[in-house]
């Protein structure tokens, strides 16, 4: 079953590239109108979103995001003292992601839920909804956000495992989203960073890992264009 479903559902890493970031984008928009807390990683830029919002209406979540993916980008250089066309293509990745955040915001509107039912509904389709998401851009080639960007570079720069980068990433990005909120709120608000934050927190990592078995099951994540992919792989070298 699972041959004849891959037989199917071939030449697919392009698709799921532009579906994953779509759905991604969707998964983070329903988080913030639960109240309950964005992700960790997306945190500083929802907070500095927040803080801004009302003096600067241009700034929104979506332009939060250029912001703080694009000084990672720097950083991530900074990082491994090294400057590769990947990490300018990523910028691309991170533009197409912080457009369709706003899009998604423009859709679903941008306050909370009105009844509780809806919170935790928005919440729980939110944080699976990303992890499938996360689970297909990490199975294609294209550019990566600046998140993902960082976790696989600085592991590659130092020989770490990948998962003790991604938990100390997680945990610093936590940590500053808390310290923005304090300095610029001056209080804690659970609606930026929750409960929602702390569940996302435990379950991301394992359900990034079985989405991303059950797609391996029905797609061998091939490309539909050969020559492109051997081209802009060639670049990154």
């Amino acid at each position: 079953m699972h041959r004849f479903v891959k037989t199917v559902v071939k030449k697919t890493n392009e698709f799921f590239y532009v579906l994953g970031m779509v759905l991604c984008a969707l998964g983070v928009s329903l988080a913030a109108k639960s109240g309950f807390g964005v992700s960790m990683v997306v945190a500083p830029a929802y907070v500095v979103h927040c803080f801004l919002k009302d003096a600067l209406p241009w700034f929104s979540f979506g332009v939060a995001e250029y912001f703080l993916q694009g000084a990672l980008i720097l950083v991530t250089a900074l990082v491994c003292r090294k400057f590769k066309w990947k990490y300018l293509f990523s910028l691309f990745g991170v533009l197409f992601y912080g457009a369709l955040v706003d899009l998604w915001r423009g859709i679903l509107g941008t306050d909370v839920w009105d009844t509780l039912a809806m919170r935790i509904f928005s919440a729980v389709s939110g944080e699976l909804v990303v992890s499938l998401a996360i689970a297909m851009l990490l199975r294609t080639y294209l550019p990566q956000q600046a998140y993902e960007l960082f976790v696989q570079e600085v592991s590659e720069r130092f020989s770490l495992p990948l998962s003790r980068v991604k938990w100390g990433f997680d945990l610093g990005m936590l940590t500053l989203a808390i310290v923005l909120m304090f300095v610029l709120f001056l209080r804690f608000d659970f609606s930026m960073v929750g409960l929602g934050t702390l569940v996302i927190t435990l379950v991301n990592a394992p359900l990034i890992m079985l989405f991303g078995k059950l797609l391996d099951k029905l797609s061998d994540f091939s490309s539909a264009f050969a020559r492109f992919k051997a081209a802009y792989l060639q670049k990154l070298d």
